[in-house]
């Protein structure tokens, strides 16, 4: 499997533990926001008070949210367990469990021999022994609980790994069949003893290889961190650049989760990763302003997505021939919406890469400048999935301007939306440029009557008409071509065996694709968010496990 087709796996592994996020992020925004002191005194909302009904039930769903965000590295172990796996993925979510709780517990043991403790490696028992403050801020970092054993800060790097060894394990074991005196350990049932075998030793070699790795991971957070607003750019302009191969979802979650995207002390706990610093300081009541050091490499993308990416749908709708225009108004509306709503941008996106790849950079570009501006401005706006109205609301608004500075953002954003409105309107006329509607091309997005016969042909038709799925399935190249297959929001994500079987673009845009995308074995087919939908009844119907 070459480096794109593996990059896209851990990429939709990563997405599987991601997708929990969005909705204890709003439980825990909720929560926090409204049973804030300051904003109940200020308001005067006496009905929120400590002991009333919704007092309680708020404070319930914060820490409904707050232990999702507190269980991170086990929801990555069993993710990318249960995505790295070919098949018995429940076989590879239970050896990720039992993994991940023997590793911390077999690290636990070894730093006990070390004379190693949490009493001992606390901030304090380090200066008081002489050790300076600083380095024994460095120190402390290394030693956490995870589940209340005390252990190394592995993080999401350790789940990560913890996962991957877990879905190796059930890949290469779980159709080994032993000898008949021990036949009832064969199959799936080998996978646990296994497990045990493989994550002893793991476990007794991490208290001696991490702290150095652990260290260069911290330098290169650091590192990112003194490239200042260039590296902001950067980050921003290199997401959006790598979306167009589904690669983000691979490296994105390095920075919100791990040591890459910085360390910071909150409420007396050292926290990691950008994204869980910030509902770490969410979470704190005596957090004064949410850090943007945390948020840089989020809150970007709110200015694009919210503003410009709507107004490029106005351009191009603009840009139309006349005729057309009551054709595809709905549409561009139905994007633009959803862009400004959810940060879903596909739709748009992939609307004009196909036709004209230069607008893609500028918009690449123009992202990354957003990126730096926020950075630059000191706004600390958070997310969880993405960066539209709802998470603007819930980690912006609610928040307050003092914690986030959200005020710039809707400052910039219409300046935002006239200047994506005018440079794509410009080029697309300077160099016209067949975006939906115009020169009478197929270029276009698919309107409701497109979607009602897609949807109709996923029936069973008579006239030897085919059902979607089985046009999909037969476009790759048959059943027996298909290795594995999963999906991410947008995308039909597929390992295949034999490339050349794989039919062309314009094959696939026949029957509703927006793309395809090919390196190596891997194919990734752009359906929009209906994906998943096509995944699991490929799966269904053909019985892949």
């Amino acid at each position: 499997m070459n480096i794109f087709a593996t990059l896209q796996r851990i990429g939709r592994a990563f997405m599987l533990p991601i997708a929990v996020l969005p909705m204890a992020g709003i439980l825990l925004g909720v929560g926090g926001a409204f049973t804030s002191g300051p904003l109940i005194e200020t308001y005067q909302l006496t009905f929120l008070q400590d002991g009333t009904i919704l007092n309680r039930i708020l404070k319930l769903c914060f820490n409904a949210g707050l232990f999702v965000f507190a269980n991170l590295p086990l929801l990555f172990a069993i993710g990318v367990g249960i995505g790295m796996a070919n098949r018995n993925k429940e076989t590879a979510a239970l050896a990720a469990v039992i993994g991940f709780l023997l590793y911390h517990t077999v690290i636990s043991t070894v730093l006990g021999f070390q004379g190693l403790t949490p009493d001992s490696t606390s901030i304090d028992a380090l200066t008081k022994a002489g050790i300076s403050p600083d380095t024994a801020v460095g120190l402390a970092a290394l030693y956490t609980k995870e589940l209340g054993i005390f252990t190394l800060q592995t993080g999401v790097f350790g789940g990560i790994m913890c996962g991957f060894l877990s879905a190796y394990i059930t890949n290469r074991f779980s159709e080994v069949q032993l000898p008949d005196y021990l036949a009832f350990f064969s199959g799936n049932r080998l996978i646990p003893v296994i497990t045990m075998i493989f994550f002893i030793p793991l476990g007794l070699l991490m208290p001696f290889i991490w702290p150095p790795i652990f260290k260069a991971i911290v330098f290169s957070g650091e590192a990112f961190s003194s490239m200042g607003y260039i590296g902001t750019f950067l980050y921003g302009t290199l997401m959006r650049l790598l979306n167009v191969f589904g690669l983000h979802h691979a490296i994105y979650p390095l920075f919100w989760y791990t040591e890459l995207g910085g360390v910071m002390e909150v409420g007396g706990q050292v926290v990691s990763g950008g994204q869980k610093i910030f509902f770490a300081q969410l979470a704190d009541p005596e957090t004064i302003k949410f850090s943007s050091e945390a948020t840089r490499t989020m809150t970007g993308g709110f200015l694009p997505m919210m503003f410009g990416l709507p107004a490029a749908a106005l351009a191009m709708y603009h840009c139309a021939d006349s005729k057309n225009r009551s054709r595809i108004k709905g549409i561009f509306l139905s994007a633009a919406l959803t862009s400004f709503l959810t940060g879903i941008t596909e739709p748009i996106e992939f609307t004009f890469l196909f036709v004209a790849p230069v607008l893609y950079g500028i918009h690449a570009v123009l992202e990354g400048i957003a990126y730096m501006l926020m950075h630059i401005l000191d706004v600390a706006v958070g997310i969880t999935f993405s960066r539209g109205l709802i998470d603007f609301t819930f980690f912006g608004l609610l928040q307050g301007t003092e914690k986030t500075s959200y005020h710039w953002i809707l400052i910039l954003g219409p300046i935002y939306s006239i200047i994506y409105y005018f440079l794509f309107k410009t080029i697309i006329l300077k160099f016209n440029i067949s975006t939906p509607g115009r020169n009478d091309t197929d270029a276009k997005l698919y309107t409701r009557k497109d979607f009602d016969e897609k949807e109709k042909s996923k029936k069973p038709q008579s006239k030897g008409n085919k059902p979607l799925i089985e046009l999909i399935v037969s476009q790759l190249g048959g059943i027996e071509n298909i290795k594995s297959i999963d999906a991410c929001i947008t995308r039909l994500r597929v390992t295949i065996h034999n490339q050349s079987l794989v039919t062309d673009e314009a094959s696939w845009k026949a029957i509703g694709a927006k793309g395809i995308f090919r390196s190596g074995n891997a194919v990734q087919i752009i359906f929009g968010t209906q994906a998943e939908t096509y995944k699991n009844q490929i799966i269904a119907k053909y019985q892949i496990s």
